[in-house]
Protein backbone atom coordinates (compact mmCIF):
# COMPACT_ATOMS: atom_id res chain seq x y z
CA UNK A 1 0.00 0.00 0.00
CA UNK A 2 1.55 3.49 -1.13
CA UNK A 3 0.00 6.29 1.35
CA UNK A 4 0.31 9.16 -0.71
CA UNK A 5 -0.12 12.61 1.14
CA UNK A 6 -0.89 15.72 -0.71
CA UNK A 7 0.43 18.37 1.70
CA UNK A 8 0.05 22.04 3.05
CA UNK A 9 -2.74 21.27 0.06
CA UNK A 10 -4.14 25.18 -1.07
CA UNK A 11 -7.65 24.27 -0.13
CA UNK A 12 -9.61 26.10 2.57
CA UNK A 13 -12.59 28.49 3.06
CA UNK A 14 -12.61 32.37 2.63
CA UNK A 15 -10.45 33.47 6.30
CA UNK A 16 -12.55 35.74 8.12
CA UNK A 17 -9.60 38.50 7.16
CA UNK A 18 -10.85 38.93 3.86
CA UNK A 19 -14.87 37.84 4.00
CA UNK A 20 -16.07 41.51 3.76
CA UNK A 21 -13.80 41.81 0.57
CA UNK A 22 -15.81 43.29 -2.66
CA UNK A 23 -14.64 40.17 -4.51
CA UNK A 24 -15.30 37.38 -2.51
CA UNK A 25 -18.86 39.32 -1.56
CA UNK A 26 -19.81 39.45 -5.30
CA UNK A 27 -18.82 35.73 -5.61
CA UNK A 28 -20.77 34.64 -2.65
CA UNK A 29 -23.64 36.49 -4.15
CA UNK A 30 -23.78 35.12 -7.28
CA UNK A 31 -23.55 31.27 -5.58
CA UNK A 32 -26.29 32.06 -2.90
CA UNK A 33 -23.82 31.27 -0.16
CA UNK A 34 -22.08 32.84 2.71
CA UNK A 35 -18.57 34.53 1.90
CA UNK A 36 -17.31 32.10 5.16
CA UNK A 37 -18.28 29.02 2.84
CA UNK A 38 -17.11 29.06 -0.29
CA UNK A 39 -13.29 27.83 -1.66
CA UNK A 40 -10.75 30.82 -1.59
CA UNK A 41 -9.69 30.75 -5.37
CA UNK A 42 -6.86 33.33 -6.82
CA UNK A 43 -8.61 33.33 -9.96
CA UNK A 44 -11.86 34.73 -8.57
CA UNK A 45 -10.41 36.57 -5.10
CA UNK A 46 -7.04 37.77 -6.25
CA UNK A 47 -7.48 40.97 -5.36
CA UNK A 48 -8.41 39.87 -1.70
CA UNK A 49 -5.26 37.69 -1.49
CA UNK A 50 -2.63 40.25 -1.40
CA UNK A 51 -3.98 41.04 2.02
CA UNK A 52 -2.95 37.19 3.50
CA UNK A 53 0.50 35.87 4.61
CA UNK A 54 1.56 34.17 2.55
CA UNK A 55 -1.16 34.05 -0.64
CA UNK A 56 1.55 32.63 -3.44
CA UNK A 57 0.64 29.12 -1.45
CA UNK A 58 -2.53 29.61 -1.54
CA UNK A 59 -6.06 29.59 -3.32
CA UNK A 60 -5.41 26.64 -6.03
CA UNK A 61 -8.42 24.31 -5.50
CA UNK A 62 -7.99 23.36 -8.94
CA UNK A 63 -4.39 22.09 -8.32
CA UNK A 64 -5.74 19.88 -5.54
CA UNK A 65 -8.12 18.73 -8.25
CA UNK A 66 -6.34 18.05 -11.01
CA UNK A 67 -3.64 15.66 -8.97
CA UNK A 68 -7.08 13.60 -6.96
CA UNK A 69 -8.14 12.99 -10.68
CA UNK A 70 -5.24 12.14 -11.38
CA UNK A 71 -3.90 9.64 -9.08
CA UNK A 72 -7.51 8.38 -8.39
CA UNK A 73 -7.88 7.70 -12.54
CA UNK A 74 -4.89 4.89 -12.15
CA UNK A 75 -5.21 1.52 -12.67
CA UNK A 76 -2.88 1.11 -9.53
CA UNK A 77 -4.99 3.63 -7.18
CA UNK A 78 -8.28 1.37 -8.65
CA UNK A 79 -6.85 -2.10 -7.41
CA UNK A 80 -6.64 -0.59 -3.85
CA UNK A 81 -2.92 -0.14 -3.63
CA UNK A 82 -2.45 3.51 -3.45
CA UNK A 83 -4.38 5.63 0.04
CA UNK A 84 -4.61 8.82 -0.11
CA UNK A 85 -4.42 11.83 2.49
CA UNK A 86 -5.00 15.66 1.77
CA UNK A 87 -3.52 17.63 4.39
CA UNK A 88 -4.42 21.10 4.34
CA UNK A 89 -2.39 24.10 5.32
CA UNK A 90 -4.53 24.76 8.40
CA UNK A 91 -3.82 21.24 9.83
CA UNK A 92 -6.86 19.86 8.64
CA UNK A 93 -6.40 15.78 7.06
CA UNK A 94 -9.31 14.96 4.63
CA UNK A 95 -9.01 11.20 4.24
CA UNK A 96 -10.46 9.11 1.48
CA UNK A 97 -11.20 5.53 2.11
CA UNK A 98 -9.94 3.49 -0.54
CA UNK A 99 -10.91 3.65 -4.26
CA UNK A 100 -12.83 6.18 -3.24
CA UNK A 101 -12.89 8.95 -6.78
CA UNK A 102 -13.60 12.73 -6.87
CA UNK A 103 -16.38 14.45 -8.93
CA UNK A 104 -15.19 14.37 -12.79
CA UNK A 105 -16.76 17.91 -12.38
CA UNK A 106 -14.69 20.75 -10.60
CA UNK A 107 -17.88 22.33 -10.21
CA UNK A 108 -19.08 19.39 -8.17
CA UNK A 109 -15.93 19.06 -6.46
CA UNK A 110 -15.79 22.34 -5.21
CA UNK A 111 -19.22 21.94 -3.70
CA UNK A 112 -18.20 18.31 -1.89
CA UNK A 113 -14.71 20.18 -0.15
CA UNK A 114 -16.68 23.27 0.69
CA UNK A 115 -19.08 21.11 2.58
CA UNK A 116 -16.35 18.35 3.34
CA UNK A 117 -14.52 21.63 5.28
CA UNK A 118 -17.45 23.25 6.56
CA UNK A 119 -19.01 20.16 8.33
CA UNK A 120 -15.93 18.10 9.01
CA UNK A 121 -17.72 15.04 8.33
CA UNK A 122 -16.64 12.25 10.72
CA UNK A 123 -17.57 9.23 8.85
CA UNK A 124 -18.20 8.70 5.00
CA UNK A 125 -16.23 8.24 1.70
CA UNK A 126 -14.58 11.37 3.17
CA UNK A 127 -13.62 12.12 6.57
CA UNK A 128 -12.11 15.49 7.96
CA UNK A 129 -9.93 15.50 11.32
CA UNK A 130 -7.88 17.78 12.33
CA UNK A 131 -4.13 16.75 12.28
CA UNK A 132 -0.58 18.35 11.33
CA UNK A 133 1.72 16.16 8.77
CA UNK A 134 3.88 15.07 12.23
CA UNK A 135 0.07 13.76 14.03
CA UNK A 136 -0.28 11.63 10.58
CA UNK A 137 2.21 9.81 10.03
CA UNK A 138 2.49 9.49 13.83
CA UNK A 139 -1.37 7.71 12.85
CA UNK A 140 -0.30 5.82 9.86
CA UNK A 141 2.97 5.04 11.18
CA UNK A 142 4.72 4.26 7.57
CA UNK A 143 7.93 2.33 7.84
CA UNK A 144 9.35 4.83 4.74
CA UNK A 145 8.54 8.74 4.85
CA UNK A 146 9.70 10.45 1.29
CA UNK A 147 9.34 13.77 0.29
CA UNK A 148 9.38 15.35 -3.00
CA UNK A 149 10.69 18.85 -3.72
CA UNK A 150 12.86 20.95 -5.53
CA UNK A 151 15.17 21.30 -2.63
CA UNK A 152 15.89 17.74 -2.34
CA UNK A 153 18.45 15.41 -3.99
CA UNK A 154 17.94 14.17 -7.48
CA UNK A 155 17.03 11.04 -7.89
CA UNK A 156 15.54 8.50 -11.03
CA UNK A 157 11.81 8.05 -10.85
CA UNK A 158 12.43 4.42 -11.00
CA UNK A 159 15.10 4.16 -8.45
CA UNK A 160 12.32 6.08 -6.41
CA UNK A 161 9.50 3.04 -7.31
CA UNK A 162 12.07 0.80 -6.01
CA UNK A 163 12.69 2.08 -2.63
CA UNK A 164 9.52 2.20 -1.93
CA UNK A 165 7.98 -1.09 -3.32
CA UNK A 166 10.66 -2.56 -1.02
CA UNK A 167 8.67 -0.74 2.14
CA UNK A 168 5.83 -2.39 4.08
CA UNK A 169 4.07 0.83 4.23
CA UNK A 170 5.85 3.68 1.86
CA UNK A 171 4.67 7.35 1.90
CA UNK A 172 4.83 9.84 -0.36
CA UNK A 173 4.79 13.39 0.53
CA UNK A 174 3.79 16.29 -2.31
CA UNK A 175 2.95 19.31 -1.98
CA UNK A 176 -0.36 21.00 -2.78
CA UNK A 177 0.44 24.36 -2.98
CA UNK A 178 1.62 26.71 -6.35
CA UNK A 179 4.59 28.11 -5.22
CA UNK A 180 7.14 27.78 -2.20
CA UNK A 181 8.35 24.91 -0.08
CA UNK A 182 6.88 22.94 2.45
CA UNK A 183 6.99 24.26 6.36
CA UNK A 184 10.10 23.26 8.53
CA UNK A 185 7.60 20.97 10.73
CA UNK A 186 6.49 18.76 7.70
CA UNK A 187 10.69 18.61 6.28
CA UNK A 188 11.41 17.86 9.73
CA UNK A 189 9.48 14.10 9.81
CA UNK A 190 10.48 13.33 6.56
CA UNK A 191 12.74 10.20 6.33
CA UNK A 192 14.15 11.61 3.03
CA UNK A 193 13.96 14.90 0.69
CA UNK A 194 14.25 14.47 -3.30
CA UNK A 195 13.61 15.61 -6.64
CA UNK A 196 12.73 13.88 -9.33
CA UNK A 197 13.38 16.85 -12.12
CA UNK A 198 15.49 20.02 -12.26
CA UNK A 199 12.61 22.06 -13.04
CA UNK A 200 9.39 22.64 -10.40
CA UNK A 201 6.47 20.17 -11.73
CA UNK A 202 2.73 20.33 -10.93
CA UNK A 203 1.92 17.94 -8.05
CA UNK A 204 -0.49 16.36 -10.13
CA UNK A 205 2.69 15.54 -13.17
CA UNK A 206 4.71 14.04 -10.51
CA UNK A 207 1.80 11.85 -8.44
CA UNK A 208 1.17 10.72 -12.05
CA UNK A 209 4.66 9.48 -13.16
CA UNK A 210 5.65 8.19 -9.33
CA UNK A 211 2.31 5.99 -9.60
CA UNK A 212 3.01 4.64 -13.07
CA UNK A 213 6.64 3.80 -12.41
CA UNK A 214 5.64 1.96 -8.83
CA UNK A 215 2.60 0.51 -11.05
CA UNK A 216 5.08 -0.87 -13.85
CA UNK A 217 7.63 -2.14 -11.14
CA UNK A 218 5.05 -3.89 -9.21
CA UNK A 219 3.50 -5.68 -12.01
CA UNK A 220 6.86 -7.03 -12.77
CA UNK A 221 7.56 -8.77 -9.81
CA UNK A 222 4.62 -10.41 -9.37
Amino acid sequence: MLNLIIAEAALELVPSEISGHATVRNDARRRGIDPAEILLDRSIHHAAMLRLKEDYKRGRPDLVYLTLLTVTSTPLYQSGAVKVYLHTRDDLVLDFMEQTRPPKSYSRFRDLMQKSLREKPESGLITVRESSIPGLLNRTRPDLVVGLSVQGKPVKLEDLAGRLTGAKRPAVVLGGFPKGHFTPETTKVLDTLLRVDANPLDAHVVAARLVYEVEKLSRAQR
